[in-house]
């Protein structure tokens, strides 16, 4: 069992009750799934692009990813209807907490003159959105079986209701938030 699905149950549920007052232990905001997206760009002219994109994000999600297609037609972009843009993995249960995992204690430290991520990326809705610029930070990823750096988006959909409740979520699960 992954060691933050334990931390939450032990320690971030009585915490997120004594601070918002729930009445109830299912009203504690969670985490749902984290969506790990890449656009890229360049496979409209180079289709062997979106294949380095899939496998880069296969070994760092474990999952296979499903590549996403572009909904309409852009002439200035020479993008098609239909025509592949990108690649997208949904993760959840055991491999979203263990991804998280190792996103918040390996990946993110890794960064260049890293002082925290953004406290202000959250939608209104509980959910936060995290960029990073390249796939290099994953311990899984080769630097010399790369073809070029990509960077990608992860998103962290909870079930809370507000962006305060996720913000004190995430930073009791030890997301490395900049200093205020």
């Amino acid at each position: 069992m992954p060691r933050l699905k334990d931390l939450y149950r032990e320690k971030i549920v009585p915490a997120m009750m004594e601070r918002f007052a729930y009445k109830n232990v299912m009203q504690v905001p969670r985490l749902e799934k984290i969506v790990v997206n890449v656009g890229v760009g360049e496979a409209i002219q180079n289709a062997k692009a979106l294949d380095a994109a899939v496998n880069d994000v296969a070994l760092i999600t474990g999952q296979k990813p499903i590549i996403t297609r572009a909904r309409k037609s852009i002439s200035n972009f020479r993008l098609r209807q239909g025509n592949p843009i990108g690649v997208k993995v949904t993760l959840r249960g055991e491999r979203m907490y263990s991804f998280l995992d190792r996103l918040m204690n390996i990946a993110l430290p890794r960064q260049r003159d890293f002082n925290g991520v953004p406290r202000n990326a959250f939608d209104g809705h509980g959910n936060y959105t995290l960029g990073l610029k390249e796939q290099l930070l994953f311990l899984e990823i080769d630097y010399d079986s790369i073809d070029k750096i990509r960077g990608l988006e992860c998103t962290i959909v909870t079930t809370a209701k507000t962006d305060e409740e996720a913000r004190y979520l995430l930073e009791l699960f030890g997301m490395p938030f900049a200093k205020a």
